[in-house]
């Protein structure tokens, strides 16, 4: 059963005196330093490191929602998000949502390094090691060094799931 209040439990965690994580140097290096984290962006990471590495009823697997205005970078913090996950093991990343033109600026977001809102530094290196972003049409053939990203529209991730290759 998802947590409702998980905001507020970690707000009374915090108010009782206990301290969220800091974020990681990885994270601010290799996301685009055109795009510094808000005071909130890094607030909200703060609470998903936290939740994630410490929060002892956490539940598995799970399920967290960013509930953010359109324009406070949700994006960012997403890719931000896929960094500390790789570090975790992750490689596997599918982004859904309900237009293709939505789906097209976020491709271009996380793989062209040429667009104006790319997400990430120049070079990506984690744990000394340079990381590839590719684009996956499935996770069959996904590269178990890098980040590998699906990108599908609502309608097209249903289809997938209910009509296997």
């Amino acid at each position: 059963m998802p947590d409702l209040n998980l905001h507020r439990r970690i707000a009374n965690f915090i108010e009782m005196g206990g301290q969220l994580p800091a974020l990681p140097l990885a994270l601010a290096d290799n996301l685009n330093p055109a795009f510094p984290l808000r005071p909130y962006q890094e607030e909200a990471l703060r609470y998903l490191l936290f939740y994630l590495d410490a929060y002892p009823q956490r539940v598995r697997p799970g399920q967290l929602l960013f509930h953010m205005a359109t324009g406070s970078g949700k994006t960012l913090i997403m890719a931000a998000a896929m960094l500390h996950l790789y570090q975790q093991g992750y490689r596997n990343f599918i982004f859904f949502v309900d237009s293709t033109t939505i789906i097209e600026k976020t491709r271009a977001n996380f793989l062209n390094p040429q667009s104006p809102k790319y997400l990430f530094a120049p070079q990506l290196k984690l744990d000394g090691q340079r990381v590839a972003i590719r684009p996956v049409e499935n996770f069959q053939a996904a590269n178990d060094q890098g980040i590998n990203l699906l990108f599908s529209t609502i309608q097209g991730l249903h289809t997938m799931l209910n009509t296997p290759v």
